[in-house]
């Protein structure tokens, strides 16, 4: 039997400011402070903690930041919330860790997150990864994947007599999907997770 995780994915604006979203953030582990112009909000990362066959769930979010070596090299760290606050291009990494603290393989094991919606999806570690591009209705490859868009041209005037020589056009067409279609991301486990056995898997954004 499929047992399946929906991690919710909650947005709101914290009206005062960074130091209350970065106080929020370091609280509870999970945020991710971001900066706008409309101001400081913060984002819950995936699947907080939840259990389900045994399995237990856990997350964090960290903060791609690239620093310079005395020598002058650069190197990427991954930094928490509450050290840094998040602005638009910043690329985060979600974590999901599990354990299967039961007795019993847990099979069929899969979790589904949407995207938080400050954040564009970039990639899955795991190619084995599935997305979804219409709101969690269907699954697959990105690759495979394609969505439907509305192509509109505006009418075409004659400037010296005032005729429309061509008319506007409105019509629904078909194309691959990109990167920032996707709006769910989800791992399905084609090995049971054994008891005791534990691991990630993740996946980076890009902050709107």
């Amino acid at each position: 039997m499929t047992r399946e995780v929906t991690g919710m994915i909650r947005i709101f604006t914290l009206k005062t400011g960074y130091a209350v979203a970065l106080a929020a953030a370091a609280a509870s582990g999970s945020l991710v402070a971001i900066a706008n112009s409309a101001g400081a909000q913060a984002a819950t990362a995936p699947v907080a903690a939840a259990a389900l066959q045994g399995v237990t769930l856990s997350s964090a979010a960290k903060v791609e930041r690239v620093v310079k070596a005395p020598d002058g090299s650069e190197k990427i760290v991954y930094k928490t919330p509450k050290e840094v606050i998040v602005t638009p291009g910043d690329k985060v990494v979600f974590t999901l860790s599990y354990q299967n603290k039961g007795a019993e393989p847990a099979s069929g094991f899969r979790a589904t997150n949407p995207m938080p919606g400050a954040i564009q999806f970039i990639e899955a570690a795991e190619d084995w990864a599935l997305v979804s591009v219409d709101g969690g209705k269907t699954f697959g490859l990105l690759k495979d994947l394609s969505v439907s868009e509305r192509v509109e041209e505006v009418a075409i005037v004659d400037a010296e007599t005032g005729e429309e020589t061509q008319p506007a056009t409105s019509e629904m067409v078909e194309r691959a999907a990109k990167a920032q279609d996707v709006t769910h991301v989800r791992w399905a486990f084609s090995d049971a997770i054994l008891p005791g056995q534990k691991g990630s898997v993740s996946y980076r954004g890009i902050v709107k």
